[in-house]
């Protein structure tokens, strides 16, 4: 899509200025088409160290790309990658979603992508402590298993033997691409995109690491689910500030048919997380008083009860909060 030849309509600028060290100058067009007709969708703080000031998130009018916008610079997002964060954001996500529901929903995803052909080779992308992985070898006993992620975790991964090589950095990252050429039958990404810098860079990586003939998993937050729209900030999604981009079904779906791809799976039902109610109290109570996160126990539980009692019917409406693509890297 080409830029609209509307005029601009800007987003006032709010929260951490663009002089900040670690956020690039806020942009007037759309990452994605390139169109200038932005909109501010939300501004949004950062939920989980209560530091002051807020990010801003834009959608595009035209093509409902969803970014930050400005948007961290290297430095920024390595900040927002180290060890002592993750371990926050791990044990909020605890609170939210117990291990054991973590370790359904992997196995759910193994369990779904058993009708791929027998595959030789997997890269799991974004793969954190390779718990994927480490569910998917009960459906795919003979397939090497190996993990990319951006922080620590995927070494720590390694050593506990849930994949048998572990790469550091991003898929585009320069010399990933070209070093791991046409070595993998599946690479997947289950909510990889939304932290990349460049998603579109990350898919182009991805389809270079494939084999002719092999499937690439996406597995991404809906921007345009309800819930979204309904909760704003507080929708657990948002992710501010370490979500950079929301791509929505229909963009991911053109980008990789452009690319050569047959999309043969698109599903808004199984991804669902029936996690909406219950973290969007977890953020705002912490944010209201940090005590009140931990204390709030049995309103959190009947939040958790009210979100799982809902998810049966809420993940076949456009309430779902994520949606899973499955594309195959056609022949030349």
């Amino acid at each position: 899509m080409q830029p609209s030849p509307h005029t601009p309509r800007t987003t006032p600028q709010a929260g951490p200025q663009a002089t900040d060290p670690f956020l690039e100058p806020r942009r007037a067009d759309c990452p994605w088409c390139g169109s200038r007709r932005l909109r501010t969708r939300l501004r949004a703080p950062d939920p989980l160290r209560h530091r002051p000031g807020t990010f801003v998130v834009d959608e595009c009018r035209d093509c409902r790309h969803v970014f930050q916008n400005p948007r961290l610079t290297a430095e920024g997002i390595a900040l927002h990658h180290r060890d002592a964060y993750r371990r926050h954001l791990e044990e909020f996500t605890e609170r939210v979603l117990s291990a054991r529901a973590v370790r359904r929903r992997h196995r759910a995803a193994a369990h779904a992508l058993s009708a791929l052909p027998d595959p030789e080779s997997w890269l799991d992308v974004g793969t954190g402590h390779a718990r994927f992985p480490e569910a998917a070898k009960e459906f795919f006993p003979y397939t090497s298993f190996d993990g990319l992620d951006p922080t620590a975790r995927v070494e720590q991964a390694l050593l506990a033997g849930r994949v048998e090589e572990a790469h550091r950095g991003y898929l585009s990252t320069p010399g990933n691409p070209a070093r791991l050429r046409s070595r993998y039958d599946v690479v997947t990404m289950f909510h990889h995109l939304a932290s990349a810098p460049d998603p579109r860079a990350e898919l182009r990586a991805a389809l270079t690491v494939l084999r002719p003939g092999g499937h690439l998993v996406v597995e991404v937050p809906d921007p345009h689910s309800v819930f979204a729209a309904l909760l704003g900030r507080w929708w657990l999604p948002h992710g501010q500030p370490r979500h950079l981009h929301l791509v929505p079904l229909g963009n991911l779906r053109t980008e990789l048919q452009a690319q050569g791809c047959t999309i043969l799976v698109t599903d808004r039902s199984a991804p669902h997380i029936p996690y909406d109610l219950s973290a969007a109290l977890h953020l705002a109570l912490a944010r209201a008083h940090p005590v009140l996160g931990a204390a709030a126990t049995p309103l959190a539980a009947a939040a958790s009860a009210l979100d799982h009692t809902l998810a049966p019917v809420l993940r076949r409406t456009r309430f779902s909060n994520a949606y899973r693509l499955v594309a195959r890297k056609d022949r030349p």
